[in-house]
């Protein structure tokens, strides 16, 4: 699957599970979707080629740099 795939398949997930998002661009090689949880801060980096970066913050971590596998704990925490 390719990443703007993966991307659109993140933002209907995450429209489905009623999670707040907004999306960014902050370099040009990446789209960024800056997810809002409850005591949580998510942002999820797609890159140009194909790799795709997770951070999140909270209030027990401090931004810890994560691979794409980490959106599925999002989901069984947050939602669908």
């Amino acid at each position: 699957m390719n990443v703007f795939q993966k991307l659109l398949d993140l933002l209907a997930r995450l429209e489905t599970a009623r999670i707040h998002y907004t999306l960014a661009h902050f370099r040009p090689e990446t789209v960024s979707v800056e997810i809002a949880v409850p005591g949580e801060r998510w942002e999820v980096e797609f890159f140009a080629d194909g790799s795709i970066d997770v951070e999140v913050f909270s209030s027990q971590a401090q931004g810890e740099l994560e691979g794409e596998e980490a959106l599925e704990r999002l989901f069984a925490t947050h939602g669908a």
